[in-house]
């Protein structure tokens, strides 16, 4: 506090009983919540956190090791490789993290014009381990239905996605039972999932197959990006063939 603030009698921060002030002492260093929302999703080696996170190697050494002392991350597993897992501290975090990923979804994301082409070029992996932050819980709230997920090209993989009475989890692997499977180049999926290509017109044009029941998608998740901005090097690789079938994607 300078000698001003002293003779007024103005107290210093740390005096006033603020909860949001007080708790962003603790958490509120920058890449806390980034990393804890990874780890929620179960523990991941040193290597792993920088790819998902692009965190450069001694900031993310030094944010493990304070997160570490202040009992949100701990390490785990006994393997040759260590771990970092997320504490019971840092999961009582997950309420407040999943409420700032919807908040950006919701607002930030139109208020602050950020385009979202630019994430078709991510990992399709981080779009769809963010799905639980995109779902309608309106539309979902009653729903019991699994998608599976196949993408090949770079980032592909295989996910399942589980919706189940307003919740949404994602698993990566292959499903035990999927109602509906998509397949899709990881580009592609990604302009979907982000409202950047039109699902429908994704699979008429072949860009993307939809085996199963009638559920789609795009009904039960948000898609953030605004109407009409799909973007013309997308829309020409989504046109991969010129049949295809018509139903709902």
């Amino acid at each position: 506090m300078d000698e001003s603030a002293k003779r007024i009698g103005f107290p210093s921060p740390g005096q006033i009983f603020d909860p949001v002030g007080r708790a962003l002492e603790v958490i509120g260093d920058r890449w806390t919540l980034v990393l804890l929302r990874q780890l929620l999703g179960g523990p991941k080696g040193f290597q792993e956190l920088r790819m998902r996170t692009g965190i450069a190697p001694r900031v993310l050494s030094g944010r493990l090791k304070q997160l570490a002392d202040d009992g949100f991350v701990e390490a785990v597993g006994g393997g040759p490789r260590s771990l970092y897992g997320v504490s019971a501290r840092g999961r009582s975090l997950e309420p407040i993290i999943a409420s700032i990923a919807r908040w950006w979804i919701h607002h930030g994301l139109e208020d602050l014009e950020i385009d979202p082409v630019r994430f078709t070029d991510t990992s399709a992996q981080s779009v769809i381990e963010s799905l639980p932050f995109l779902l309608r819980e309106d539309r979902a709230s009653e729903a019991e239905v699994t998608f599976e997920i196949r993408l090949t090209g770079e980032g592909g993989g295989v996910w399942t996605v589980v919706i189940t009475k307003g919740h949404c989890e994602v698993q990566a692997g292959f499903a035990a039972h999927a109602d509906v499977r998509y397949t899709a180049e990881a580009r592609i999926w990604c302009g979907v999932a982000l409202g950047l290509i039109d699902a429908r017109d994704a699979v008429r044009r072949g860009g993307m197959t939809k085996d199963g029941g009638k559920a789609a998608m795009d009904h039960y998740f948000h898609q953030i990006a605004p109407s009409g901005r799909l973007s013309p090097e997308l829309a020409t690789a989504s046109n991969t063939s010129p049949g295809g079938p018509e139903e709902a994607a």
